[in-house]
C-alpha cells in the first residue's frame, strides 16, 4: 500500500473515532486465540458429613442417667439455633416425683428471664387452674404435686411458633425427660405440645380426649395463654381438670 493510500486509511479511521493507540503493537484479530487453561484446583478432599442434629440429640439424651445430667446435656447441645438468642435454658419446675407432668410448647419472655416454665400471667392462671383440683407445683407430696417442662427449652425469637425442625431435634430430650420423671399422667398444653407428643394438632378437637403418648395416658388441654385470650373456653378447661382429677383417683 503506497503512502497516499495509508494516509487516506488513517484519516478514515480517525474520522471514525479510532484516534488513540492502545497497544504498542498491532493485534491480529483474525488469528485464533490460544486456548486458556483453567486454573488448577487442589485435589478434592472427602467432604465432611453433615451432623445429624436429631441423632446427636438422641445420643446425648440416651446417655443421661438422671435429670441433672439431662439438663447438662441440653445445655451442651449446640445444634439448635434458638440457644444463641435466648438468655438461658428453661428446663423444668415443680416436683420431679409428681404423678402429673405438664408439657408446654416453649418459654416466653418471662420464662426466659426467670429460667422457669409457665410464669407471668399464663403461669399464674395455670397455678390457679390446677389448685382447684388440689395440685401444686410447690407441693412436696407427690400425690398433690405438679412437674412442668416444655417441648423446647429455649425461647423462640419474638415468641414465634416453634418450627418443625426445632421440635424434631429437641424431642429426644423430652422423651428422655419423661422416662426419667416417670409420671403417671401427662398433660399436653396446647397445639405444639400435642404435635410433639401425639403427632396431632387441632387442640379444639383434641382437648378433653385421653390419648397415649410415650406410653403414658395423656390429656390435651388448652394452653393458659389461649384462655387469657379466650376466657369463654374456661368452661371446657374445667371439665378437663375434673377429668384429670377423676383419672388420678382411678
Amino acid at each position: 500500500m503506497d503512502f497516499q493510500a495509508m494516509k487516506a486509511s488513517l484519516e478514515w479511521q480517525i474520522a471514525c473515532g479510532a484516534d488513540e493507540a492502545i497497544l504498542d503493537a498491532p493485534v491480529d484479530r483474525t488469528a485464533r486465540p490460544k486456548a486458556v487453561e483453567p486454573p488448577r484446583r487442589p485435589p478434592a478432599r472427602d467432604a465432611e458429613p453433615e451432623t445429624d442434629a436429631v441423632a446427636a440429640a438422641r445420643t446425648a439424651a440416651t446417655a443421661a442417667g438422671d435429670l441433672a445430667t439431662l439438663r447438662a446435656a441440653m445445655e451442651a447441645y449446640g445444634h439448635c439455633d434458638l440457644k444463641r438468642g435466648a438468655k438461658q435454658l428453661v428446663f423444668s419446675d415443680g416436683n420431679a416425683n409428681a404423678r402429673v407432668m405438664i408439657v408446654g410448647e416453649a418459654p416466653g419472655r418471662d420464662e426466659d428471664i426467670e429460667g422457669r416454665p409457665f410464669v407471668g400471667r399464663a403461669g399464674k392462671l395455670l397455678d390457679l387452674m390446677f389448685s382447684h383440683i388440689g395440685l401444686f407445683r410447690t407441693e412436696s407430696d407427690s400425690e398433690k404435686a405438679l412437674y412442668i417442662a416444655n417441648v423446647l427449652p429455649w425461647r423462640p425469637p419474638q415468641n414465634r411458633d416453634p418450627k418443625p425442625e426445632e421440635m424434631e431435634m429437641m424431642l429426644p430430650f423430652l422423651e428422655r425427660h419423661v422416662e426419667l420423671v416417670e409420671p403417671d399422667l401427662i398433660v399436653a398444653m396446647g397445639n405444639h405440645a400435642c404435635l410433639a407428643l401425639l403427632g396431632q394438632r387441632g387442640i379444639t378437637k383434641l382437648r378433653g380426649k385421653w390419648k397415649t403418648a410415650l406410653g403414658k395416658p395423656t390429656l390435651p388441654m388448652f394452653h393458659p395463654a389461649y384462655l387469657l385470650r379466650t376466657p369463654e373456653a374456661k368452661r371446657e378447661t374445667w371439665a378437663d381438670l375434673l377429668s384429670l382429677k377423676e383419672r388420678l383417683r382411678a
